[in-house]
């Protein structure tokens, strides 16, 4: 099968170029895009998991810990112990995230208009559901025996 017939080679390509926007986007805010990830869900989440959060970032949870470490030591979040279950750490946005994230959510909110005009209505409601289609089925992918 030619390259060019390829789903995964154009899924790859359009992932890294909306990643690859969404960094310069966000460098005057001085934060990656996992990090600006993370700090969107822990503005709707407060004292999630950094498992529950990895899992909504898309990414695993080395990787979160990572970030959540690097946005710990700019002061952007904190971390600390649940009331009842003393091994699972709460993240919350500290006063200096919540400003860090109201500069940088704008930047990243214009990428996704920028590329939602490249689409009429109707084609972006049929592209959600394409990839809807393609992550359904990715998610459920068993290999056959062969």
């Amino acid at each position: 099968m030619p390259i060019s017939e390829r789903l995964g080679s154009h899924l790859k390509r359009a992932g890294q170029a909306l990643s690859a926007a969404k960094n310069t986007a966000l460098k005057p805010s001085s934060l990656t895009v996992p990090q600006y990830a993370a700090l969107l869900h822990l503005s709707g989440n407060p004292g999630i998991s950094a498992a529950a959060l990895a899992r909504a970032c898309a990414v695993t949870p080395p990787t979160m810990n990572t970030v959540l470490k690097n946005l710990q030591e700019h002061g952007l979040i904190e971390r600390t112990p649940h009331e009842w279950h003393r091994n699972i750490l709460e993240t919350r946005l500290t006063e200096k995230g919540e400003q860090v994230l109201a500069d940088a959510d704008p930047r990243a909110v214009h990428v996704e208009r920028g590329l939602a005009a490249e689409f009429s209505p109707e084609e972006r409601e049929t592209l959600v559901a394409l990839l809807g289609r393609c992550v359904e089925f990715l998610e459920s992918y068993r290999p056959e025996k062969h």
